[in-house]
């Protein structure tokens, strides 16, 4: 899970937040950035690479937490431009419907997806995008891939906290595992 420091009103201080993420669940988006071709067939999956603060790199979708208040819909457009920049150009629809939800919980093992701050629940969705994507924020670089790349074991070992599993899924979800 991605963090930013939004001032927007609903937004914890660190202190509060970390309170919170130890007493209940925090609601997440995620999204899998794709291309797709004129039929609507996905042909690339983008995945970002970040820095975490103890120095590695792992790659990531897209992903950031619903503030108070705040749909769905307007979170998704949120993290996917401060994350891929304000002309990616996403279409999502009026109405997203999550193509699965992955359970994050501290400790590891109950869910293929682990997050050691806190337990947290993503509605996670496949979202094309036609723009030009730039990473911004705490994004360092935006990869392209091909099904059969974004498939491939050694991408899902480059990603934390079992993303790699969430990959397979969407890729499973528009009927493109290898």
């Amino acid at each position: 899970m991605t963090e930013t420091a939004d001032t927007q009103p609903g937004w914890f201080s660190p202190e509060e937040l970390e309170s919170i993420r130890g007493r209940m669940p925090v609601l997440y988006v995620q999204a899998v950035p794709v291309r797709v071709d004129e039929s609507g067939s996905v042909t690339h999956l983008g995945l970002l690479m970040r820095a975490a603060p103890d120095g590695t790199f792992s790659r990531s979708v897209v992903s950031g937490r619903v503030l108070y208040h705040e749909r769905v819909r307007d979170a998704l457009l949120r993290h996917l431009e401060k994350d891929l920049g304000p002309v990616a150009l996403p279409r999502i629809p009026t109405s997203p419907q999550p193509f699965t939800i992955a359970e994050y919980f501290p400790t590891p093992g109950i869910t293929p997806f682990h997050d050691p701050r806190q337990h947290a629940v993503a509605m996670a969705y496949i979202v094309p995008v036609s723009g030009d994507c730039q990473p911004r924020q705490d994004a360092l670089d935006l990869v392209w891939l091909t099904p059969e790349e974004a498939a491939n074991p050694l991408v899902h070992q480059e990603m934390a906290g079992g993303q790699g599993v969430l990959v397979r899924q969407a890729l499973a979800h528009v009927g493109r595992v290898p």
